[in-house]
């Protein structure tokens, strides 16, 4: 056991079988996120304290979803790695109980790495919906380990989950005593683990041999010697000189196939003794799927959920930030009051008014259209919508030659760039990561929607909300664009294919959803108080100090000398103001800063109330800038250079600047383009 705990679990299951939601039913926001050493997984962690023993603490660890134990994407390399090196104490593997099938094969597999493991039966309510009844006793026998029904979404069976993973964590592990040199029964192998056929087992147990002879202080025996034979890149790296010469890729995939195909028998014969009952009933899952999934149909009713998404995030999320601004509003009056009396500069006064408070409180002024974002997204995912929209989507993917699960990240990028970026790593081709990183920031992030709000409702009224949801069907035709011009230059065809379980629907978990969204709004407002701030006062020093030092004339300040530079580059795409130019360049450090930066650049403290839109539209009509700028700003913003942070995960996921800096052109030439060809062609016809 660990120093820190007295008992770390690790839960681990394929993915959408229910284990996050367990997972956070048992630690709640109690959670740590982090990655892993040395690589860039998401680690989550939570601890808890033993209900049958208080005095114990308990540290759980949510393993990436996987279907396997091979070691071809890192979420499977770091969940093997974190259960061998003897971090984890007992193992917790949670199933869908409504697709055994699917799921044993990873069970099998985790028997084979020697650590104590706990079978989790989740969704067992569906399991009856379907007509079907699971003998949990005949499948302990049949797999020599506890198997336990649970219900993570009703919190059904947890204690009892807890106290086995908990009692069961005492069994002695398998170790080299097990396979000395000389002779190996049956009967002295590891219980759990499955004996395949005569042939594979000779091939086995020379290898073991082999093994201990060059390792004598080997552990995990008969795992190593499997994923040798195999021919197990990771395992070789570390084992060299166990296999016999003239052992070739050929003989290691014979093995391989052999190895899956009698593991997929043994589930066969272990179905057909535990699942006494198998009359489906209709399903409203096939029903709904048949028009959910359908290649034609599929595509048009994702857009129309998604333009449901932003219909709520801009009706309900406007009516709860009116009392938002009312609250900014009185801030910013009794500010005022208390800096007046005590005789404050005006420097200082400017500082925190029209900076610290006028930039920051504008960012925060839109939490609600967020939160409405986030829940609606955590809903979809949490009901098993979005397994399907991936699953539609592979079709695509594939003429464009990628992956079709290179579809997964992208879909992501819809709430934050960042973790979208790093899941990219699911894919298998180094050619796909880097593809898919290459355009994933053309996804319209949360952080965008702040811009899309505030110009949106400035100058197209009712039809905001169509103005702000095209720049999500923009993003996305670029995005195809760019993979289809790449595709007609390249001679390789996409090699990998969407391997996704697509689960029943249900009614997403509280709990769950209310983790997902609290985490997303703790991130969004400590960007606020954090980069946000810092990029704010920044920007407010550009616009208060100039040659001569303190100047309450913004257009004689450094920041207006910068943005005067750039007007010409801006100015084909019809964003030549040097206000606008200055925003652009200050949210590459976060994209909200445009937004808080344009409130101080037109003098609006409260831009996010009625009467601060209208003073800001009218300050902007005033230079010129119209409804059809207002729409090339927010396309620019859309496609241009990403925020540092998304810059910094590209850099660590690809372990190149060249391709970092690559990235950011793509995307800042894809913006000027984009917002150059609509200003150009929509003046052809307005005038």
């Amino acid at each position: 056991m660990t120093p820190e705990h007295e008992l770390t679990i690790a839960f681990i299951g394929n993915p959408n079988c229910g284990k996050t939601t367990l997972f956070n039913a048992y630690t709640g926001a109690n959670l740590k996120v982090a990655n892993w050493p040395g690589v860039t997984v998401e680690k989550v962690e939570g601890e808890i304290r033993d209900p049958h023993d208080p005095q114990k603490k308990v540290r759980l660890i949510d393993l990436p979803g996987t279907y396997s134990l091979t070691s071809y994407t890192m979420e499977e390399r770091v969940s093997r790695r974190c259960i061998l090196k003897g971090e984890v104490d007992v193992v917790i593997n949670v199933v869908d109980a409504s697709a055994l099938e699917h799921s044993l094969y990873l069970t099998l597999q985790l028997l084979e790495l020697g650590k104590p493991v706990v079978l989790a039966l989740n969704m067992m309510d569906v399991v009856e919906k379907r007509g079907m009844d699971i003998d949990c006793r005949r499948l302990e026998q049949l797999l020599g380990i506890p198997v336990l029904p649970v219900s993570a979404r009703r919190r059904a069976g947890l204690d009892v989950l807890l106290h086995a993973a908990v009692h069961y964590s005492g069994r002695i592990e398998p170790d080299r005593e097990v396979y000395g040199l000389g002779s190996m029964p049956a009967f002295d192998i590891q219980a759990t683990t499955m004996r395949y056929s005569p042939e594979i087992e000779s091939q086995i147990e020379e290898t073991m041999r082999r093994f201990l002879e060059a390792y004598p202080k080997g552990r995990n025996v008969r795992w190593h010697a499997m994923k040798l034979l195999q021919g197990d890149d990771a395992v070789e790296e570390n084992h060299p000189g166990v296999l016999p010469e003239g052992y070739t890729e050929e003989n290691a995939r014979d093995f391989e196939n052999e190895v899956i195909r009698e593991k997929f028998q043994r589930i066969e014969g272990i179905i057909d003794q535990v699942v006494l009952q198998k009359s489906r009933q209709d399903r409203l899952t096939d029903r709904v799927d048949a028009v959910l999934t359908h290649p034609v149909w599929g595509i048009p009713v994702f857009l129309i959920v998604m333009a449901a998404v932003f219909a709520l995030t801009f009706t309900l999320g406007d009516w709860l930030k009116g009392f938002i601004e009312l609250g900014i509003a009185v801030l910013s009056e009794k500010s005022a009051e208390l800096l007046s009396s005590f005789g404050a500069s005006e420097a200082v006064a400017s500082l925190l008014l029209d900076g610290a408070l006028g930039g920051v409180g504008t960012i925060v002024s839109f939490l609600p259209n967020i939160f409405f974002l986030f829940l609606s997204l955590a809903f979809l995912e949490d009901s098993g919508y979005m397994a399907r929209v991936a699953y539609v989507m592979d079709g695509i993917m594939s003429r464009l030659g990628l992956s079709g699960r290179a579809f997964i990240p992208m879909l992501l990028g819809f709430g934050c760039t960042v973790p979208a970026i790093m899941a990219s790593r699911a894919l298998e081709n180094r050619r796909d990561r880097f593809k898919v990183m290459l355009v994933t920031p053309f996804m319209s992030c949360s952080a965008r929607l702040t811009i899309y709000i505030l110009f949106a409702e400035m100058f197209f009224g009712s039809n905001a909300g169509i103005a702000a949801y095209s720049m999500y069907i923009i993003g996305i035709l670029v995005a195809i664009s760019i993979l289809a011009g790449i595709k007609a230059f390249e001679k390789i065809d996409a090699e990998n294919w969407l391997l996704i379980e697509l689960p029943d629907y249900k009614m997403p978990d509280a709990r769950t959803v209310a983790i997902y969204v609290w985490e997303k709004i703790k991130d969004y407002l400590g960007k606020a108080g954090t980069t946000i701030f810092a990029a704010t006062i920044v920007i407010w020093a550009l616009l208060n100090f100039g040659p001569n030092g303190w100047t309450s004339d913004m257009s004689q300040s450094f920041g207006a000398s910068l943005g005067r530079a750039l007007v010409p580059l801006f100015e084909p795409a019809g964003l030549g103001f040097w206000q606008i130019s200055l925003a652009l360049i200050a949210g590459i450090s976060a994209k909200e800063v445009v937004v808080s930066s344009c409130a101080i650049l037109f003098g609006v403290l409260d831009a996010e109330s009625a009467s601060g839109m209208s003073a800001f539209a009218e300050n902007l009509r005033a230079i010129g800038f119209g409804p059809l700028n207002a729409f090339c700003l927010m396309v620019f913003c859309l496609l241009y250079t990403p925020c540092a942070a998304t810059l910094a995960t590209i850099r660590r996921e690809s372990g190149s600047w060249t391709w970092t800096g690559f990235t950011a052109f793509v995307q800042l030439a894809a913006a000027w383009l984009v917002s150059c060809a609509i200003w150009q062609t929509a003046r052809l016809f307005v005038g």
